[in-house]
């Protein structure tokens, strides 16, 4: 982790931001804080950032599009802020390559632990992916997977669209193929954050991928689930 990592903060409650803000600079953190989109936006086009804590509920633009603009334009980690019980918002949320989750009420020493623990696995992740994507292609059951280019291909040469979190899913799946991933191993691997007895993030996400991979997705022959344990690519694999 850099020294004085530069924070945006985006958030429409005054207190929260200059809360968060003092407590932030006070453990060696720049800080920009801004009330919405709009700001945001400006304040992107200004500065460089190691991390993004966002809001999801802010007035005009919501938290989840700004989220969605800002991985057109960089991987900076993203830390939500989600009211308690918002399950479908975590959900778009792991798609869109949100690294973690803070539910409102929260105390600042545990955003500032949260925000530290992003950091650093962002730069371990940093050294994974360019390992990954050191591999031009994957190729599996007719499938090409292009890590450079985050790409999919079908069996025709179909490019076939998918969203952020579900490249990185199946990335991460066709980098250990035949290998038993836990939805816990697999939020890991992703976001590296464990996943909560209410979290279905992940299985949202592997049944979205059957349906793009597989010709029955209720018969699933490629992204298996194994019971009571997780979900395993079960085909060969050759790494060009």
């Amino acid at each position: 982790m850099e020294q004085n990592p530069h924070i945006l903060i985006v958030d429409d409650d005054r207190e929260i931001r200059e809360l968060l803000a003092r407590f932030l600079e006070k453990n060696q953190m720049r800080v920009t804080a801004v009330r919405d989109g709009r700001e945001a936006r400006r304040a992107w086009t200004n500065g460089h950032y190691q991390l993004i804590v966002l809001d999801l509920m802010l007035p005009g633009e919501s938290g989840l599009d700004l989220a969605r603009w800002m991985r057109t334009q960089s991987s900076v980690p993203i830390v939500m802020l989600t009211a308690m019980g918002e399950e479908t918002d975590r959900v778009i949320g792991l798609e869109l390559g949100a690294d973690d989750y803070v539910p409102k009420p929260f105390g600042p020493r545990e955003l500032l632990a949260r925000i530290r623990a992003v950091l650093r696995r962002a730069g371990e992740q940093s050294e994974h992916r360019q390992a990954a994507t050191a591999v031009k292609q994957y190729r599996f059951s007719g499938w090409t997977l292009e890590p450079a280019h985050r790409r999919l291909l079908n069996p025709e040469g179909t490019e076939i669209s998918l969203t952020g979190g579900e490249f990185d899913l199946l990335l991460a799946l066709v980098d250990r193929a035949n290998r038993v991933l836990t939805r816990d191993m697999l939020l890991d691997l992703l976001r590296g954050r464990q996943a909560g007895p209410f979290d279905r993030a992940i299985d949202v996400a592997i049944s979205r991928l059957r349906r793009k991979l597989e010709d029955d997705c209720h018969r699933a022959q490629l992204i298996k689930t194994v019971r009571g344990g997780g979900y395993v690519l079960a085909t060969t694999v050759e790494r060009v």
